[in-house]
């Protein structure tokens, strides 16, 4: 996998993830700081993100190591691309019972009270606390770039992928929090639109990638 290929996902992605995380970054605390100041809190809030999906990189990067070590990574890599593509093509979430048996209503109700809690503080720490716990709200591509670090077969370009990933939502969500009459609903939907084409085009890629790697090591 090309972990540079991570930057273009994290991009695009970003403007599906503004539906999500846009109410957040436009409600963070400091919004009447001088600009040098407002500025630094949002880059903050992002980096923290970052931080988080760098984290879920090394910790997801486990999994592609160990079926790296198993031989498993073409099995790995074709079964995750059908699985971008069948969840772009049906929009598949995890049922309510489903993560209420895994306990991931529980987790992010818990993720959901930190983050309220912080925004009644104040000063540059809250917001990087802030975008670290947003990290860690469920994001459908998130997923996919998660899909793609595991597919690297190494924990720590797998951190990477996600680093690179969380660096190219920056671009998108700062502007949603210092400009945000900029990113139109217009233009939003429009480019939302082709983001299940970008998803199935990866899920593609990957499919691809495991017959490759099957036929190499044949």
């Amino acid at each position: 996998m090309e972990i540079w290929s991570a930057l273009a996902i994290g991009f695009f992605g970003s403007f599906h993830c503004i539906g999500m995380c846009g109410p957040i970054a436009l409600a963070l605390p400091g919004k009447n700081d001088f600009p040098l100041r407002l500025i630094g809190g949002r880059l903050l809030y992002n980096m923290g993100r970052v931080i988080t999906y760098s984290l879920l990189g090394l910790l997801f990067g486990l999994v592609g190591h160990s079926a790296n070590i198993a031989g498993l990574q073409q099995s790995l890599s074709i079964f995750l691309g059908v699985l971008i593509i069948v969840g772009a093509f049906f929009q598949i979430r995890p049922s309510e019972q489903w993560k209420e048996k895994l306990g991931l209503n529980k987790f992010y109700s818990k993720v959901e009270q930190r983050i309220r809690r912080q925004f009644k503080k104040q000063g540059m720490g809250t917001l990087l606390i802030i975008g670290l716990l947003n990290g860690l709200l469920p994001c459908g591509f998130v997923y996919v770039g998660l899909a793609g670090a595991v597919t690297t077969g190494s924990i720590l370009q797998s951190g990477i992928f996600m680093a690179l990933f969380g660096l190219g939502t920056i671009p998108a969500m700062m502007t949603m929090a210092l400009a945000p009459s900029f990113i139109t609903i217009k233009w939003r939907q429009r480019i939302n639109n082709w983001i299940p084409y970008l998803a199935v085009a990866f899920g593609i890629y990957l499919i691809i990638r495991g017959i490759v790697i099957g036929e190499v090591l044949h």
